[in-house]
């Protein structure tokens, strides 16, 4: 039964997260320490103690995702002896195709919580605080509706799809304007459309400047080869040469990421019938009962859930 290991994305954070793993494991304590010392703060007592506004911030949040899973992840491989080798792929939705990497050691995890700092900050600036806008559409809603629907709002400004998550979830961004105009679009065609409370619109070309500055730090970055194949958010297709993984972390910042699509080649072509969400919430494993209904999904938030799934591995 192959596994693929995925890895959440923002609004997945909540304070709190993590703690039970950090005090629990060994490993898991070693990986929250290493990227305090990367970061150079404690991270960490924001990720345990909040406040949920500062974590929220986006250039906390990335860091902060990355470290739960990283140190799920690190628990799993020492603790219980099962690490990404037991896996056929890894993936992770938006921020998370980072820690995806770093668990497939294409990272190491002070420079890919140094990168995710830089990437939040990047993202922050890149569009000023109310002109950019993020919506979900929610309901009987295919990709397709998605785009017909932002096409229409683009006459008042950029918009386009951010998040192809599963059918009845995808998400648009872009200029406030057009994301205004896309939301009324979409509800004289009769789709749900909720306005996010996000600080930027990802994922959009609006976020070109962030492209940029990733460009210039990933060229600085290590990347090395990948102990298992990335399903990538750009191209929903596997990977692991490291120049390919750099440019595609570049495009990602703009494009759309494809996580419907990467769920069902995983679970058609790739013959995945067991999803293993590593770290904080159960957003991913969500996604993937509606995208693969025949796939397993499960979530390793909690020590009981790693020692579960290690014992069914």
């Amino acid at each position: 039964m192959s596994i693929a290991f995925i890895f959440p994305g923002q609004g997945s954070q909540a304070p709190g997260m993590g703690k039970a793993l950090h005090d629990a494991f060994g490993a898991a304590r070693e990986v929250f320490q290493e990227i305090d010392e990367a970061l150079g703060e404690k991270l960490s007592k924001l990720i345990f103690e909040g406040p949920e506004a500062d974590l929220t911030l986006t250039a906390n949040t990335q860091p902060a995702l990355f470290a739960v899973s990283l140190a799920a992840m690190r628990a799993l491989e020492r603790e219980f002896s099962v690490g990404v080798g037991k896996a056929a792929f890894v993936a992770g939705h938006s921020l998370g195709e980072y820690s995806a990497l770093a668990a497939a050691g294409a990272l190491s995890v002070s420079d890919a919580a140094k990168l995710l700092r830089i990437r939040g900050n990047a993202m922050q600036a890149a569009v000023p605080v109310g002109e950019g806008a993020m919506a979900a559409l929610i309901g009987k809603v295919d990709v397709a509706t998605a785009e017909a629907i932002a096409h229409e709002g683009s006459a008042a400004g950029v918009v386009v799809v951010a998040n192809d998550n599963n059918v009845g979830n995808v998400v648009i961004s872009g200029a406030k304007a057009g994301v205004d105009a896309a939301i009324a679009a979409a509800k004289a065609k009769g789709v749900r459309a909720i306005p996010l409370s996000v600080s930027a619109p990802f994922h959009s070309p609006l976020m070109q400047p962030a492209a940029d500055a990733m460009a210039a730090a990933l060229d600085k970055a290590t990347i090395a080869p990948l102990a298992v194949p990335l399903v990538a958010n750009i191209t929903a297709r596997p990977t692991g040469e490291p120049a390919s993984i750099r440019r595609l972390l570049v495009e990602q910042v703009t494009g759309r990421v494809r996580w419907r699509e990467s769920v069902e080649w995983m679970a058609g072509e790739g013959q995945v019938a067991r999803f293993v969400e590593v770290g904080a919430g159960k957003q991913l494993s969500g996604m993937v009962k509606r995208n693969a209904p025949d796939a397993e999904a499960l979530a390793l938030n909690e020590p009981a859930d790693l020692e579960a799934f290690a014992k069914s591995v």
